[in-house]
């Protein structure tokens, strides 16, 4: 399914990196597109990193505590 963006400054901002770059609107909004979700990726690849890195408690974890800070009781 096509995409259809009416909003003029989408549209100028486009086309204003496409004339930069000396491509077509399509293919500089695929490549904003792209950059941007990679990214996002990079940026959870780094939380995930960190996450990983923590060391292990050993500890189990309490489902009635954290069912009652959800309010399942």
């Amino acid at each position: 399914m096509p995409l259809n963006i009416r909003d003029e400054d989408a549209n100028r901002l486009a086309g204003e990196l496409a004339s930069r770059t000396r491509s077509t609107k399509t293919a500089t909004v695929k490549r904003a597109l792209r950059n941007e979700l990679e990214r996002l990726n990079q940026r959870v690849r780094a939380l995930q990193d960190r996450v990983l890195a923590r060391p292990s408690t050993g500890l189990e974890a309490d489902k009635a505590f954290y069912d009652a800070l959800n309010g399942h009781e």
